[in-house]
């Protein structure tokens, strides 16, 4: 179960990573639309595990790629936005959020024509 303090940091990050990829990394992410969905981080707090949602672009796979090649920049852009609020930066790894793209599979499932099957 998580602390309170764990959400409140969860919150924080999810809000301030957001921030920090749409204003100062809009070259990393190039003309897709990266949303962070959610943040969990461990009790430690010394790891965040930051999901990330990308849209409207077929390459997903090569902005994550980015985005985990300059995670030291990001880290150190989140370090000046919370560094009167945490002690130590988290160190971050980023993970696809697929979770839209499994409802969505869904939907298509549950409106396919079952005369089709």
């Amino acid at each position: 179960m998580e602390s309170k303090r764990q959400q409140r940091i969860q919150k924080l990050l999810q809000k301030d990573l957001g921030i920090i990829f749409q204003q100062d990394f809009p070259m990393i992410i190039k003309n897709a639309m990266v949303t962070v969905t959610k943040v969990y981080i461990t009790p430690d707090l010394g790891l965040a595990k930051v999901y990330l949602s990308i849209f409207a672009t077929g390459g997903k796979e090569e902005v994550l790629k980015a985005i985990k090649k300059h995670t030291s920049e990001i880290r150190g852009k989140l370090g000046n936005r919370v560094r009167h609020q945490l002690r130590q930066v988290p160190e971050l790894h980023f993970y696809e959020d697929d979770s839209l793209d499994y409802i969505e599979h869904l939907d298509d499932l549950l409106n396919e024509d079952p005369t089709s099957i």
